[in-house]
């Protein structure tokens, strides 16, 4: 597939009409970058276009190459040893989550039938937690590990659960409402230590932070937090790592899961990381900088407005996300409110709008309930200018006085 139209395009936003609402939400969905929008275009004008990579025939072994390209591309991005053929593509981060914590957890006690515990934090997303009651049904017991009050689940907290009988442990790579980074690799040498296999949620972190996954057996991944499409992902598994298929059909993925790939979304997915990558040092300095103004600028004494984590910005964060408690304004008046003035934020995980109940990665960490129900999330990258941040803070400092006196 040809892979570029004239010079290369950068990662910068296109002009928006002035009234257009200031989107502030890229941990739930960042906006299609336009690597990966070149991407799309190039393959719909490609000769492999709507071409099974299944097929025998030319066309199918062209576009089977083309898939085999995305595979090199995104594991060269993720690093830690991964190979291109251990990159299985998905629907998205919650299949790739789903397909690890079931896959893994049987095909460990399958091998080993004293292996019947699976491990996994407290503070992981839905698309992990909702995966332990069908854990329970399959006979498995699952203990949940703790955060310190920081929002880190330590090694330390890890290894008092670990037994013989530990089939799986599972902690993220990133918080997708805090924005804390986890020890994984120090927590992957304490699982292999018991016996145990590891898997890393990195959907938030890949191609955001330098990522240690050298001793991580799997790692699910989105391309839609990245710029990438919506509808594709993928689960990088190890070749000596075991895992059950939880999909059946045509033996695709090295019959690891079922089902005609995607081969314009892997395209654009790998074109998104590979634009993330370059230069991925600087960006993170740059987005941590505007993070840091952002903090700067609210959580002060007299705004009333508090940082749920430290407000000092530092490599144990993600760049680009602010998390923020607002006493006295609960979650659902916040977003809507930011909304009429054209500020597009979330409460904490998009997949958990809705819900009444306050923030479970907010009360695995010891945030009072009343507290926790008055959370704000803030997440954005090099797209987002300073400009743009310090319109938004005007915005929620003016909503803030005007709900609390303060």
């Amino acid at each position: 597939v040809h892979q570029g139209r004239g010079p290369r395009r950068t990662r910068e936003a296109r002009l928006m009409p002035s009234d257009a609402p200031l989107y502030l939400d890229y941990a739930a969905s960042a906006p299609l970058c336009d690597a990966a929008r070149e991407a799309e275009l190039d393959y719909e004008s490609s000769r492999i276009a709507g071409a099974n990579p299944n097929s025998l025939h030319s066309l199918g072994r062209e576009a089977a190459r083309a898939l085999d390209g995305a595979r090199r591309d995104l594991a060269r991005c993720l690093g830690g040893g991964f190979r291109p053929m251990d990159v299985t593509f998905t629907s998205g981060g919650t299949e790739s989550n789903n397909l690890a914590l079931l896959g893994m957890a049987e095909a460990a006690r399958e091998r080993d039938r004293r292996r019947t515990r699976v491990l996994v934090s407290a503070i992981e997303h839905d698309s992990v937690l909702d995966v332990l009651p069908p854990l329970r049904g399959r006979g498995f017991e699952v203990g949940l590990v703790s955060p310190d009050r920081h929002g880190v689940v330590t090694p330390e907290a890890v290894g008092e659960l670990l037994g013989p009988d530990v089939a799986l442990v599972s902690v993220m790579c990133a918080n997708n409402e805090t924005g804390v980074v986890q020890p994984v690799a120090a927590i992957a040498r304490r699982a292999h230590a018991a016996g145990a296999l590891m898997h890393t949620d990195a959907v938030q972190a890949f191609v955001r932070i330098p990522l240690e996954l050298g001793d991580v057996d799997a790692v699910s991944l989105a391309a839609h937090k990245i710029g990438g499409p919506v509808g594709v992902g993928a689960l990088a598994l190890r070749s000596r790592c075991p895992l059950r298929p939880q999909s059946f059909g045509g033996g695709q993925e090295q019959g690891r899961r079922a089902g005609t790939q995607d081969v314009r979304g892997a395209l654009a997915f790998a074109a998104a990381a590979r634009s993330c990558s370059d230069g991925l040092s600087e960006r993170r300095r740059l987005v941590a900088s505007r993070a840091q103004g952002l903090y700067d600028r609210l959580c002060v004494p007299g705004t009333g407005i508090e940082a749920s984590v430290s407000p000092q910005m530092d490599e144990g964060r993600l760049p680009g996300m602010v998390s923020l408690l607002v006493p006295g304004v609960d979650s659902e008046t916040l977003v809507l409110s930011l909304d009429e003035a054209g500020f597009e934020v979330s409460a904490g995980s998009a997949c958990s709008s809705g819900s009444l109940d306050p923030s479970h990665v907010l009360s695995a960490m010891r945030i009072p309930r009343e507290l926790a129900l008055c959370s704000l999330r803030v997440s954005f990258d090099e797209r987002v200018g300073e400009d743009d941040l310090s319109r938004f803070a005007d915005a929620l400092l003016a909503l803030v006085r005007k709900r609390t006196g303060a």
